[in-house]
């Protein structure tokens, strides 16, 4: 989706629209990492005004998403529901001013330079961004076994039970509370 420059309104302007995830596929497929696959699109709704140069977007997205578990390795689904905002300034290289020193609110920005903005990569950030950190198919997930590889929350294994990293074993003979 582009917005032309000249045609954003000072008063807020609200759009719908489906925005294409084959982009963000392709990412993870060249990737070693392969902890996420997309839709083949993203609902997204976003609202959009300017304050004299400066664009503001206010907006949202969703769609049903598949993980990979760090845990157990399972591929499992979940919906990505999630809002973001972001404004766009005249890109400063474009303007004829001297080198300024950035301050604390500036480091929130981004820059828009030519007649239109192609919102795709800017979307694709915020969903990047709004990836967990750790994929995990649920906050309850027992992992794989050490020892046996065995997936813990389909099933036991008979490995031993609670044994003992040989490399802590110096811990074991400090004593306590002399």
């Amino acid at each position: 989706m582009k917005i032309c420059i000249d045609e954003v309104p000072q008063s807020p302007k609200e759009i719908e629209f489906s925005e294409s995830t084959e982009e963000l596929n392709e990412i993870y497929r060249r990737s070693k990492h392969r902890d996420f696959s997309f839709p083949a699109s993203l609902d997204v709704e976003l609202v959009y005004y300017r304050s004299g140069r400066d664009i503001f977007f206010d907006g949202r997205f969703r769609g049903a998403l598949k993980g990979r578990c760090g845990r157990c390795l399972d591929d499992y689904d979940f919906v990505l529901d999630k809002e973001f905002d972001f404004v766009l300034a005249p890109d400063p290289s474009k303007l004829a001013r001297g080198a300024e020193e950035l301050h604390r609110d500036d480091l929130g920005l981004s820059y828009y330079s030519g007649d239109e903005i192609n919102l795709a990569p800017l979307i694709a950030e915020q969903v990047l961004l709004a990836l967990p950190t750790t994929p995990l198919c649920s906050d309850a997930c027992r992992g794989l076994c050490s020892g046996c590889g065995t997936n813990r929350n389909k099933g036991s294994c008979d490995c031993a039970a609670g044994g003992s990293d040989p490399r802590m074993g110096i811990f074991r003979t400090l004593k306590v509370g002399r």
